[in-house]
């Protein structure tokens, strides 16, 4: 299997490559638009065709190079089924399976963070988008977010995979690359706790100023946007980020 991981400093954003590494078919999750070309890129030193591309959410810190990456090589755009975005081309819904050739990702609806929110377990890995993060819980306070949602996804989904699967989130902040469900259960301080209403409050009460892509990231998402789209007021404001 060919696998990378991919981070974008501006926006603290892991984008993934993932390939079986026999016919050549590869999936991307996460991808940044100001990072197409460099995916591209190494699509083309790795000798691999783009055939499928995954948005776990609807981000609101960066714009998603899911429609750049749909226009250059064609291939199938997969959310879940909540999206609200207009250029997708295969909507997931909770417990579907994704396939490129053998590998298979199976769609877990964790939403909390926003309605939209999915996580893909592939084998010994979850990519878990905005939902669990390393030592932390994507904020629930914005994008028809839910604390007590969250708490469900977590508990409920998430926290029941075998505890050495390798958790990838979408973001870290602190430098930290991959996790396990088991050291989520020990170690992550939001996690450490008795019961769905001390979750709520701890969410309720972390007082985070919005991101500062968010009036651009989130309608620019929604709709698709392509870099052709995009003003170079827009690429500015969004580099300065």
């Amino acid at each position: 299997m060919i696998f990378r991981q991919l981070f974008d400093n501006k926006s603290s954003t892991y984008t993934y490559l993932i390939s079986s590494g026999e016919g050549r078919e590869a999936l991307i999750i996460d991808p940044v638009i100001e990072n197409v070309h460099e995916y591209i890129n190494l699509l083309k030193q790795l000798n691999l065709k783009l055939v499928k591309v995954i948005d776990t959410h609807i981000h609101a810190d960066h714009i998603s190079g899911l429609a750049e990456l749909n226009k250059i090589t064609n291939c199938i755009t997969v959310m879940g089924e909540q999206s609200k975005s207009e250029v997708i081309n295969l909507r997931v819904k909770d417990n579907e399976i994704i396939k490129i050739e053998n590998i298979e990702l199976k769609s877990l609806y964790t939403p909390g963070h926003t309605n939209c929110s999915y996580s893909f377990l592939m084998n010994d890995r979850v990519f878990t988008g905005d939902t669990l993060l390393i030592n932390g819980s994507g904020r629930t306070d914005f994008q028809g977010g839910s604390a007590s949602t969250q708490y469900h996804s977590i508990f409920d989904c998430l926290l029941k995979l075998p505890e050495k699967t390798l958790v990838y989130p979408a973001h870290d902040y602190k430098g930290k690359k991959v996790s396990s469900i088991e050291n989520e259960k020990k170690n992550n301080p939001r996690l450490q706790i008795s019961s769905k209403e001390e979750y709520i409050e701890i969410m309720n009460n972390l007082n985070l100023a919005n991101p500062k892509m968010m009036d651009i990231a989130v309608p620019a998402n929604n709709k698709g946007i392509t870099v052709d789209q995009l003003s170079t007021n827009t690429i500015d404001n969004h580099s300065q980020n």
